[in-house]
């Protein structure tokens, strides 16, 4: 029997699909390599996020498991689950393809360099830190 609560049983569907799009993946970026996890401070990155679209990103994000929040109101703060930790690959390929094709990345040389010769202990130290910051189980 076919789903009706997605489009396709793609993989590449189900991973758009639970992401969401361009403000979610930004919402993670901060989460993993920008220390943020307040509503404020997503709300102060530079790509100026409107608070309504900020709001139901982080409400998507929550929902599909890649974020949880603890507490409320303003003092709310947002870490990323397993689930949204097991991103920190591809975020690493998306940061290692804008270097190579964006003439005006942001991305650090020494991160570029890095994940190009030695990803795989990248991706180790990344997601150590990341454990420890989001307070997830090795």
């Amino acid at each position: 029997m076919k789903r009706t609560d997605r489009r396709s049983d793609c993989p590449t569907n189900f991973a758009v699909e639970s992401v969401g799009d361009s403000w979610s993946l930004l919402i993670v970026r901060d989460l993993m390599f920008k220390g943020k996890n307040t509503y404020s401070e997503f709300a102060d990155s530079e790509e100026r996020i409107s608070t309504n679209i900020l709001a139901a990103r982080l409400r998507g994000l929550l929902a599909n498991g890649i974020v949880r929040r603890e507490g409320r109101g303003r003092t709310g703060r947002y870490f990323l689950t397993r689930k949204g930790l097991d991103l920190l690959p591809m975020m690493v390929e998306m940061i290692v393809w804008s270097g190579q094709h964006d003439p005006d990345t942001a991305a650090p040389q020494g991160f570029l360099t890095r994940a190009d010769k030695d990803r795989d202990g990248l991706l180790s130290e990344l997601e150590a830190g990341l454990v420890e910051a989001h307070e997830l189980l090795p």
